[in-house]
């Protein structure tokens, strides 16, 4: 029952998100449908893990398109919650957030903004090319159990397959700052952003200078820079010169006696030794002096680091940078676990989208048809922003609540270490065990109380493991 009461405390945080208390209620009974159920089979897995009846379906389904359901106010809630559930990794006074891309696969022809998406992999069960969704998301760097860290996931948003107007120029990276920019004004902090070599761009690095925040990233390995230009005794005529001498980073990388040996301050590497060196160069892209960091890995190779934030040592480069793999494990928690991109939500007035297409463009269909792609559009970011709350819901009683989980799961596993955070799949476990006794206690959530008795069954003995016939 204890971990339902800090599960609860952390959800009503939420509720200035919803404009009516009915719509609350909903709410939280979708994240415990997220939090707790056993597969992903869309919405009939909350009727199955809630033990509720066939009614409660279309009542799931109409949150996600409720108007009484503010998204941008849930964000925000959730945002600031982070801040009050963990322990941020800052640096220099920075929070520490990564953003990294996810391609949802979807089959569904009357599903808006799902197009042909490319997939670089070399794993053989991922198909070089799939029908889907493009999403980008961003997640806070937090402080975990035993000295390690957690990538708490904070928003995602589809940012592919749609154009609604031929006159809107904004690319993938444009996107994705204004999403930053919309978390960073709920903290109303700084931050230093991780992701990885697409987003060494100037359409990413001028907006996050200008507003004060700075970014770690990886460079690309034909990159060059310019060293910076002496400056004369007297200044001659005419305009300064800016730029120095052109050089690579390949060639960089080859002159050996430049190089520093250190032990490797990746998170789960011991007795690695690796060997870098770091530089202040000039980089026409954004006109400005970045510092460069090459790194020779006995085993990963070499390595090019990009920083905006000419403060960091290298070594503390490459310990940040490799915390960035962080965002992937979450992706992989949210599509196995929480079944965040899950959704399966059909617009049947949509004109169907063959296999192989690309973009939509909408710009020249009716305002009452483009009303209704943007309302189906809402309905997908709502289930995946409340699959982020749920993981971190799962993540906060994992960090700040683990005794209690190990105590509360049931179940067996080959390599258990209570003395370490669980995972999200142990957390979800240990709470389903335990919502038959939630439910049989109505004054533990009287504002729950009346849905439950509405929705639930009774005929039958409470058994979350059912599945439909």
């Amino acid at each position: 029952m204890k971990l339902w009461t800090q599960w609860l405390q952390a959800v009503y945080a939420l509720r200035p998100a919803c404009s009516r208390a009915r719509t609350f209620v909903w709410t939280v009974f979708v994240l415990m449908g997220l939090c707790c159920r056993a597969d992903n089979a869309g919405v009939t897995s909350f009727v199955r893990v809630l033990n509720f009846g066939d009614q409660a379906y279309h009542r799931f389904l109409h949150l996600f398109h409720s108007t009484s359901l503010d998204l941008d106010v849930l964000t925000s809630c959730w945002v600031r919650l982070c801040l009050v559930l963990f322990h941020p990794f800052e640096v220099n006074s920075r929070l520490v957030c990564l953003a990294d891309g996810i391609k949802a696969p979807k089959e569904g022809r009357r599903m808006p903004g799902v197009k042909l998406l490319h997939q670089q992999s070399a794993s053989n069960t991922k198909p070089e090319y799939i029908m889907g969704h493009s999403l980008q998301a961003i997640s806070l760097l937090v402080h975990a159990g035993g000295g390690q860290v957690a990538a708490v996931p904070l928003t995602s948003r589809i940012h592919e397959g749609l154009v609604f107007s031929n006159r809107d120029a904004r690319t993938l990276l444009d996107k994705l700052v204004t999403l930053l920019f919309s978390i960073a004004r709920a903290w109303d902090t700084k931050v230093l952003l991780i992701a990885d070599a697409y987003y060494a761009s100037a359409k990413v690095i001028l907006p996050l200078l200008a507003n004060g925040h700075q970014l770690l990233t990886r460079a690309k390995s034909n990159a060059v820079a310019y060293l910076p230009v002496p400056q004369p005794e007297r200044r001659g005529k005419g305009r300064p010169k800016i730029y120095g001498k052109k050089v690579r980073l390949k060639d960089l990388a080859q002159d050996g006696s430049a190089f520093t040996c250190a032990p490797s301050p990746v998170y789960g590497e011991r007795d690695v030794t690796v060997r870098y060196r770091v530089l202040d160069l000039m980089w026409r892209p954004v006109g400005r002096i970045v510092r460069f960091c090459i790194v020779h890995h006995p085993v990963r190779g070499t390595i090019f680091l990009l920083s905006t934030d000419t403060t960091l040592e290298p070594l503390e480069m490459l310990e940040l940078y490799g915390y960035r793999f962080k965002i992937e494990l979450g992706f992989r928690q949210a599509v196995h676990v929480i079944g965040a991109y899950a959704y399966h939500f059909w617009m049947i007035d949509m004109k169907p989208v063959r296999r192989g297409t690309g973009d939509q463009y909408l710009h020249m269909t009716s305002d009452t048809y483009r009303n209704a792609i943007r309302r189906k559009l809402r309905a997908y970011h709502v289930h995946v922003q409340l699959g982020c709350i749920a993981q971190g819901l799962l993540q906060h009683l994992s960090i700040n609540h683990t005794a209690e989980v190990w105590r509360c799961f049931r179940s067996w596993l080959r390599t258990m270490n209570p003395a370490m955070p669980p995972s999200e799949l142990i957390v979800a476990n240990a709470l389903r065990s335990t919502i038959p006794v939630f439910f049989s206690v109505p004054s533990f959530a009287p504002d729950l109380a009346k849905i439950m008795h509405k929705y639930r069954r009774h005929d039958l003995p409470p058994d979350t493991e059912r599945m439909a016939a």
